[in-house]
């Protein structure tokens, strides 16, 4: 082993343990009671549920985990990356169209070595719980539609970025960026009309109260909005969200039908105000920018070591090539990914406390959001109490006691 399989293997470790910590510490952090704040929506019955809930869904993640690394290590040490790709030069001559089968199958055979997974836990976990709506039919139309979707634009994106890399010499790396760019930007503006339907129907939200409480909102705000939608979100799950999606003609503001059933209209109003905020704060185009910037710092450095031999080295490869350095490279990322995703957390966390505040203070009734979020928590078993390494690593979101005491604060000076 050299010095790049090395790094490799003792970074995969070193990830791995790093998240057992956070999985077990954040199981073992819940109280036995609920916090006083909740205390008026989860009742001791739901709380231990919760708490059952997040034991289970750690513990199946420390499964996958463990399932994904054992499998990649076996992989690795048995020299499997080498001979899918001489198994592939004498089938495919062309190195563009190798290239994209090489990763499409080992994307493909990780997708079906995570579905029995995934199937656990819609079936049965979910199921358990009470949240899966989701049909044998739908889980496999939803699988096969997503295939596809990877298949066609996946797939065409990557032999894009192998045809710069084998083609256009020392600057392909800039080629790659600007067109990954673009197509970024395209699919976030076609997918609200094309893509989302495939999975979701989407509806105008019928008159009446609601709809018009909402586009006064939206219009009092400033908000430019043709429409609020509708998502048949409990197809699949009871669970409620909403989300902002698209720019231009294209934007959506989409609130799923468990959400509309289940809360007030001050509470809807509350969750919209929220949404409005990340738009807003112009959340979305620096999380964007951001992302732009990222994906060209990642394109960069890849340029370095799509065509190392010593990287190809570290897995036994037999010939170099730049889709299988882009394989390896991936893996190489461990460490920045490391340091990164949590500052990436970070500034998602502090995006949600701004859009906190934009709703509350445009909002007819300011607690209405404390109320909707206790109740999108109660609804969805949501854990109250994360450990703080958990919240580092993963949560988007700040703790939900953090939220309605920070509201609070902002709801007494308003």
């Amino acid at each position: 082993m050299n010095d790049y399989a090395w790094l490799i293997l003792i970074t995969l470790l070193a990830g791995f343990l790093l998240e057992t910590v956070a999985t077990l510490l954040n199981i073992g952090y819940s109280p036995e009671k609920p916090p006083v704040q909740f205390q008026d929506c989860f009742d001791q019955d739901r709380f231990l549920r919760t708490r059952k809930y997040l034991a289970e869904k750690g513990k199946l993640g420390l499964i996958v985990a463990s399932w994904d690394l054992v499998l990649l290590l076996l992989w690795w040490r048995l020299g499997g990356f080498n001979l899918l790709d001489q198994w592939l030069r004498p089938l495919l001559e062309n190195e563009l169209l190798r290239g994209v089968a090489y990763i499409g199958i080992l994307a493909l055979v990780a997708k079906l070595l995570h579905l029995p997974f995934s199937i656990y836990d819609t079936f049965i976990v979910e199921n358990r719980f009470g949240f899966n709506r989701t049909t044998p039919i739908t889980f496999t139309m939803d699988l096969v539609k997503s295939l596809a979707l990877s298949l066609v634009l996946g797939g065409g994106l990557l032999w894009c970025v192998l045809w710069f890399f084998q083609k256009t010499g020392p600057m392909a790396w800039l080629y790659c960026w600007l067109s990954v760019t673009l197509f970024s930007l395209t699919v976030q503006y076609v997918a609200p009309r094309w893509i989302f339907p495939l999975f979701f129907h989407f509806k105008p939200l019928p008159d009446g109260p609601l709809r018009e409480a909402l586009l006064e909102y939206a219009r009092k705000v400033q908000f430019s909005v043709k429409d609020v939608f509708e998502v048949d979100g409990s197809r699949r799950s009871t669970k409620a969200n909403a989300f902002f999606t698209g720019y231009g003609s294209n934007r959506r503001i989409a609130l799923f039908d468990t959400l509309i059933h289940s809360h007030s209209q001050d509470e809807v109003i509350a969750v919209l105000a929220h949404e409005v905020g990340h738009f807003k704060h112009r959340h979305i185009l620096k999380g964007m920018a951001i992302g732009i910037v990222h994906m060209g710092l990642i394109f960069f450095l890849m340029s370095f070591f799509l065509a190392n031999p010593a990287l190809s080295q570290a897995f036994s490869m037999e010939t170099v090539s730049s889709y299988s350095g882009l394989v390896f490279f991936s893996l190489l990322l461990t460490p920045l990914d490391l340091l990164v995703g949590p500052l990436f957390k970070w500034y998602s966390r502090k995006n949600e406390f701004q859009a906190d505040r934009f709703a509350v203070q445009t909002v007819p009734n300011p607690m209405a959001l404390v109320s909707a979020l206790k109740k999108l928590a109660a609804d969805s078993l949501s854990n109250l109490t994360p450990h703080p390494l958990h919240v580092i690593l993963h949560d988007t979101h700040p703790p939900l006691i953090q939220r309605i005491n920070n509201i609070g604060g902002i709801s007494m000076q308003k």
